[in-house]
């Protein structure tokens, strides 16, 4: 089964999505909602007639393939599926007056009317994770009652944890957007305190990453330029997919979830060039109504790459996928990029020669700083750098600034492309792609 939860998103209102893979099912968009159906012949009439499953994303794609699966399985013995819905479906029973509202409820209240309605799939399922497993651990906290959980229970919590403070970090602030939550809805009384968001506030810092056993402290690593010259003299011993993406990284100032989401619906010629349109929602502006879809202009390399892989797409639908036909993540390229590095364990175990980055201690997202940084080193404006990067001015000067600065995205990335060639050619690099 395949399921493209990126196309569902962009569903209008009376569109649908069919399921390659699990015959009848259906997700159907309406103006509010999108549904799970089932699409069949009734038996005995032939007539086609369909059946709501569940709500999508509460019900995730799996769950609503295994639902269709049992309910064609009742078709083939003669049942209609939507009447043998409604025999299974009995009133929920009135809870009691005097139910305890526990930890467990309000977090589990929280998980399934925010964040798997709110988040992407990946991000709701590992928020889901961290918060189920902290009700695992600590059973008495999840079964106290939420309005008498007191400001020392918090502080304990998070002190027992304090040594993965960017966990903790994300925990705190969950929690306190979960309480905060139910404060609203009036499932908490509004003189119950709302501890978290204070709770060692500013006391849950990152050390860093942990190499060779040691933490490097928070960096904001900017390449300098010969080190991106011997990056780029070094692109053949990478394999394709990671060339290409780091060459996009410095080519266009995008981030790469926006970069490996490729599409070639999104990529236009038009009078002054090639264009490549992020839509909004595949941005981390989409929460924002003021923001609008993220422009950037295709030039040098990255638009060499593009009508290269334009003309090879796969099953996926992507410009980018891996071997099997699916997304090339960018998890999996800052793994591939990490395993790259020395100090990793991957280098250890490898016998090849060669396969070790000329250049450590960086990251894929320090590529988009590090070209970001030569922009400004150019002479770039500053509102220009941030619209390349597809930052949202301030709000007073969005307000009444509504310029779109596509001309200014093409002549800064133009002359950022013959900077990085330049610095490519004095480090020896071959002509690439």
């Amino acid at each position: 089964m395949f399921f493209d939860a990126r196309a569902a998103k962009q569903l209008k209102p009376g569109e649908h999505l069919v399921v390659d893979g699990c015959e009848g099912l259906r997700l159907v968009a309406t103006a509010s909602k999108m549904t799970w159906t089932y699409r069949y012949k009734q038996p005995g009439t032939g007539l086609m007639k369909q059946t709501r499953i569940g709500a999508y994303p509460k019900m995730r794609p799996s769950e609503a393939a295994e639902a269709v699966e049992a309910l064609r399985t009742k078709r083939a013995e003669g049942i209609d599926p939507k009447a043998f819905q409604s025999q299974q479906r009995k009133p929920a029973a009135a809870p009691a007056a005097a139910e305890v509202f526990t930890v467990r409820r309000l977090v589990q209240d929280y998980i399934t009317n925010h964040i798997e309605q709110e988040r992407e799939e990946t991000g709701a399922m590992a928020a889901r994770r961290a918060l189920e497993r902290l009700l695992d651990e600590e059973p008495a906290f999840a079964e106290a009652p939420a309005a008498a959980v007191t400001r020392s229970t918090c502080f304990d919590l998070l002190e027992a944890r304090k040594a993965t403070p960017t966990a903790a970090q994300k925990l705190r602030s969950m929690l306190g957007a979960a309480w905060s939550r139910a404060l609203d809805a009036g499932r908490l009384d509004q003189d119950v305190p709302n501890w978290w968001p204070t709770i060692m506030k500013g006391k849950l810092k990152s050390k860093g990453k942990v190499i060779g056993g040691e933490h490097q402290g928070q960096q904001r690593r900017v390449l300098r330029g010969e080190e991106v010259g011997e990056l780029l003299a070094w692109l053949p011993n990478m394999h394709e997919l990671g060339r290409d993406t780091l060459q996009m990284y410095l080519w266009t100032c995008t981030r790469g979830a926006e970069i490996l989401a490729m599409r070639p619906g999104l990529i236009t010629e038009e009078k002054d060039g090639w264009w490549w349109t992020v839509p909004k929602e595949a941005t981390k502006n989409a929460r924002f109504e003021e923001a609008v879809d993220l422009r950037v202009p295709l030039i040098g390399r990255a638009l060499k790459i593009v009508q290269r892989r334009l003309a090879a797409v796969g099953k996926s639908g992507l410009l980018f996928e891996d071997a099997r036909g699916e997304q090339y993540t960018q998890h999996d390229f800052s793994t591939y990029i990490y395993g790259l590095q020395p100090y990793s364990e991957k280098v250890a175990r490898r016998e090849s020669e060669g396969l070790v980055l000329p250049v450590t201690h960086w990251t894929p997202h320090n590529l988009r700083r590090t070209s970001r940084t030569m922009l400004a080193a150019l002479g770039c404006p500053k509102e220009i750098g941030e619209a390349v990067l597809g930052h949202l001015p301030p709000a007073i000067e969005g307000t009444y600034n509504a310029h779109s600065y596509d001309a200014e995205r093409r002549l800064w990335l133009t002359r950022l492309a013959k900077h990085l060639e330049s610095l490519a050619r004095q480090a020896g690099a071959p002509a690439r792609p």
